[in-house]
């Protein structure tokens, strides 16, 4: 669980925007958008497949252009 402490004096924005980080960096933002609809098995695996050939994708168009930029 989660827990921000308020110090005193303190805006309320601060600890609301520590609050969004920490839930952020904890995923807790991104499982309540994936929870808000019922998703078949077969579409995550599907999603799943598709995330990892982009990154996988990305990573070697990163390769490649490391190999190509000169050595100093």
């Amino acid at each position: 669980m989660i827990q921000i402490r308020v110090k005193k004096g303190e805006s309320i924005d601060r600890p609301i925007k520590r609050l969004k980080k920490a839930m952020d960096k904890e995923g807790i933002i991104k499982q309540l958008r994936a929870d808000r609809y019922f998703e078949k098995p077969s579409e995550k695996k599907r999603k799943k497949s598709i995330r990892a050939r982009a990154r996988a994708r990305s990573l070697a168009r990163r390769a490649a252009l490391a190999e190509m930029m000169p050595r100093i």
